[in-house]
This record gives structure tokens, sequence and C-alpha cells, in this order.
């Protein structure tokens, strides 16, 4: 077995060298744009507690501010988990003053903001069925459901021994050779 040798002409080693250093071009202007530094303006952090309790707040030179603070609820039980609340404000890249507040604990991650979506106003005629459907509890049967007003049909299976006959009649054919 021996050693082979492949000739490349001058065009293919130029594409080499072409896509090679567009690599490496791209690569470091890849990096980016560094602005100025945001300075945090204030900070505090008062760390994780005996108790479980904490807090913590921080303000940047551009307007961010976030504050959170928390504690361990039924702490050494089966039970044990954080209560949390917290704020951040700022500036969104429209310059619309973003404010959200949030609560985290057993019933999970609830925030609250003018920002956040909500959901469409339920139509009126569904509005009116539920407001009926609350007035009137009496209509409802013991699990909470109307009782049906149409009869539960009995499923229809298909006999067929009705559609045949039984084996008494039916009439039998033998060959005889």
């Amino acid at each position: 077995m021996g050693l082979v040798i492949v000739r490349k002409d001058k065009s293919t080693v130029k594409m080499y060298l072409v896509i090679a250093l567009s690599a490496i071009i791209g690569i470091s202007f890849a990096q980016q744009h560094q602005g100025e530094p945001i300075p945090i303006v204030r900070y505090e952090n008062e760390g994780v507690n005996a108790d479980g309790s904490y807090s913590w707040s921080f303000e940047s030179g551009n307007g961010i501010q976030a504050q959170e603070q928390g504690q361990l609820k039924n702490q050494g039980t089966e039970n044990e988990g954080p209560d949390v609340q917290g704020s951040v404000q700022y500036t969104s890249d429209d310059g619309t003053p973003i404010s959200l507040t949030y609560i985290a604990n057993e019933n999970g991650f609830q925030p609250q903001g003018d920002h956040l979506p909500t959901p469409p106003p339920i139509p009126e005629a569904i509005q009116k069925a539920l407001e009926w459907n609350a007035a009137h509890p009496e209509e409802d049967n013991e699990i909470g459901r109307a009782q049906r007003q149409i009869p539960v049909q009995q499923p229809i299976y298909n006999n067929q021994q009705q559609l045949y006959g039984n084996k008494n009649n039916y009439q039998t054919f033998q060959r005889k050779f």
C-alpha cells in the first residue's frame, strides 16, 4: 500500500485560502458591539438567614430597578417551600415604562403588570348563560351537571340468530358420489 499524493491546481488552493480568510474575518467581526458599561448605582443583599428569609435589590445607571424578598414557609415540614414577592421596573426599547410585580409560592409564579397580555372578554351570550347557571343550581343533579333531557338509547347489536334463523331451519346439502 503506497502513499497517495493528491495534487490540487492553483485555483482550488486559492479557493480554500479565500474561505479560510473569510471565516477568520467573519469570526473577528462577529463580536457584539460593546457600548459603555452600565454602572450599578445601588446594590443591597441580605443573604439567606437562619429562618430562610432573604432580600436583595439593585438599581442600574440606565434606570433598571429590581427587588425581591422571600421567606421559607412551613420550615422543617413536608410542605416546606418558598414564599417570594418582588418587582422589576425598566423602560422598554420603544420608551414605554414597564412595571412588573410578582408573587411566587405554592400556587406558582403570579406576575402582574399593565404590559402583560389579558384574555379576550367573554362573549355576552356565554356570560348570560354562565350567570343563569349560577342563579339556578337547583336544576343540577348531585354531581353538578345538568340532568339528561333525552333518554339514552339502548345499544343495538347484530343478533345473527334472528337474522338467519337457527340451525334447525337450515337446509343441509350433501354431495353424493
